[in-house]
């Protein structure tokens, strides 16, 4: 939704002075105190909450994104020939060499507390008040403080607190294994004061029940996990916290709650959900959402990064030729390339299609970029591999058009290497296969993600409209069907895998086919299909580790040991705090 956020004008404002903070330096103080005049202000205190959500922290390339994805199957950030080295830092996270002293681990620890602060400060506020909507508000913050501390427990095994009541109270250290039952419960006790999504002014960008149904299915599908992440072998149906049955009993009940609750629908076209005016998809439950034009931060990465330099949706834009998936991830689709999760073929309003397939000569330049008026050429979405095709940029600036003023269609040459064809290749061929470093004549390699749509409005990774999906009913179905397949139930499973694979269905090119069902179901074919609906969505690590699979070889990655399940503490913040204590095994 782009209206204002909480619907409450003066709030915009006041978002201005949390953006203007920067990143709290965590080095210098623990839990730092927002400014007091909008810690005073209980609407303005909860907006920067929320707004922290979008500052980097989960729509950023190298915060959350890098940590639940770059360190698994579904992504990989390599140095390509003098681009992307920066000390390592990025290929850390894949060859699984990090430490305390990793800048991203480093970054992502200090926005996430960051997250936690303002959420602590939210709530101190709204509790001094006398505001009318007291109860909701104060809810929502508590349901951002509780996904803020999830997200860091679930990354670091550790997370911080303090009385929102008392600006003296000492700093606690809440741990994994016992603070997760205590989350769930708050989480809870939250839904009477919660509205539904769309009464009271709120929608998808707001802590509802309904994100809050979708928050409880997430941590009782991982409480076992995070109970004891080390372990060999996890307990998925223990007794839950309350009466009710097992954890795997409380996911299927809270999905349920989604499923069956008819404020949701499955979208047919699969990449709607992550379109730039992705804001009417009926699947989203909880959302960051991204304004272009405001005082609110959005970010471009999600498309920018995985774009080659030479691919230019405007004559202003590119991609930045960085991240990509691993052969692993691409050979786990042989057998599904008609999926219509897989990829997805632009058609334009006069009825030409970019096949991206060495047949285009060109493609209308009616479509416009919003702001500059200038010609938006439209990529393929989802996988991309082989040759790419694509606008050239003249020396003026502009793209080659043709005489009749359609935008003419090239084979596309690396930018960096412009003898060098951009054809991206499943393979990721290093010279050191513990290294993954490419030599300027290697860049190429890598198949591309571009299930998110490049925004080409504001700049390359600057700002986008895209709302970014922390939790949507893809989401719910696939949690609900890993639910039923521990709890023994496989053709409950089956219905909930096979209800998302048909109810995708493909472009016009391919006549609108839908997915096909499967006709039976095990582990790794379950892990499989989490892959296709869930692909670069921050939620692979959490999969991985539950389905053991985080731990062994792959691309550029040995086998592990099960302590780097957790991330480290930052040195930087055992420098400065006495509270904190460094994980095992770092």
């Amino acid at each position: 939704m782009k209206s204002t956020f909480l619907n409450i004008n003066k709030i915009v404002l006041s978002v201005a002075v949390i953006s203007l903070m920067g990143c709290t330096n965590l080095d210098e103080k623990l839990l730092d105190e927002v400014p007091s005049s909008v810690a005073a202000d209980p609407e303005a205190s909860l907006a920067a909450a929320y707004g922290q959500l979008g500052d980097g922290t989960f729509v950023d390339h190298g915060s959350v994104f890098a940590l639940q994805e770059y360190s698994t199957d579904e992504a990989i950030l390599p140095t390509r020939g003098s681009d992307w080295g920066d000390g390592g830092k990025w290929r850390a996270m894949h060859e699984f060499t990090w430490d305390p002293n990793n800048d991203v681990i480093k970054t992502t620890f200090n926005q996430l507390t960051l997250g936690i602060t303002k959420s602590l400060t939210a709530i101190g506020s709204i509790n001094q008040s006398n505001i009318s909507n007291k109860a909701l508000f104060l809810a929502e913050a508590k349901g951002l403080l509780a996904y803020y501390t999830y997200t860091t427990i679930d990354l670091f095994g550790q997370a911080p607190y303090r009385d929102p009541d008392n600006l003296n109270a000492p700093i606690e250290i809440k741990k994994a294994e016992t603070t997760i039952d205590a989350l769930i419960t708050e989480v809870e006790g939250l839904i009477p004061n919660l509205a539904d999504i769309k009464t009271q002014n709120t929608h998808a960008g707001r802590f509802t029940k309904q994100a809050a149904y979708a928050l409880l299915a997430d941590m009782y599908l991982n409480r076992a996990v995070l109970k004891n992440k080390t372990a060999a072998t996890f307990n998925f149906t223990e007794q839950a916290i309350n009466v009710g049955g097992t954890d795997m009993d409380k996911v299927i009940q809270y999905s349920n709650l989604l499923i069956n609750g008819g404020l949701f629908s499955l979208e047919s076209n699969y990449f709607h959900n992550f379109d730039i005016n992705n804001d009417n998809s009926k699947e989203l439950i909880f959302t960051i959402v991204q304004k272009k034009n405001s005082l609110r931060n959005a970010d471009n990465d999600l498309a920018y990064m995985s774009m080659e330099r030479i691919q230019k949706p405007s004559p202003d834009n590119r991609g930045t030729n960085a991240s990509c998936i691993t052969p692993e991830f691409y050979y786990s689709w042989n057998g599904n390339h008609d999926d219509p999760r897989f990829q997805r073929t632009y058609q334009y309003e006069d009825g030409t299609w970019f096949r991206n397939d060495g047949t285009d000569v060109s493609v209308p330049s009616t479509s416009k970029v919003e702001g500059t008026g200038k010609p938006w050429f439209h990529f393929n979405r989802g996988l991309q591999v082989g040759q790419q095709y694509g606008p050239k940029i003249l020396a003026n600036g502009n793209f080659d058009m043709t005489a009749d003023g359609r935008i003419k269609v090239y084979k596309l040459f690396t930018e960096k290497n412009t003898t060098l064809a951009a054809d991206f290749t499943p393979e990721l061929n290093f010279d050191n296969p513990a290294e993954a470093v490419f030599t300027q004549a290697q860049i190429n390699r890598g198949v591309r993600n571009f299930k998110f749509e490049f925004d080409p409005g504001y700049g390359n990774n600057g700002t986008s409209g895209m709302d970014v999906p922390l939790y949507r009913l893809g989401t719910i179905y696939m949690m609900r069907a890993e639910a039923y397949f521990r709890n023994g139930n496989v053709t409950a499973a089956l219905a909930d895998v096979n209800k998302l694979r048909t109810s995708r269905t493909n472009d016009a090119l391919k006549n609108n086919t839908p997915g096909v069902a499967l006709t039976s179901l095990d582990a790794n074919t379950l892990f499989k299909e989490s892959g296709y609906e869930l692909y670069w969505e921050m939620y692979r690590r959490k999969a991985m580790i539950r389905f053991g699979k985080f731990d062994l070889a792959g691309t550029a990655k040995p086998a592990t040991q099960p302590y780097r399940r957790i991330f480290p503490i930052p040195q930087a913040t055992l420098d400065v705090s006495k509270e904190f204590t460094q994980n095992p095994g770092y």
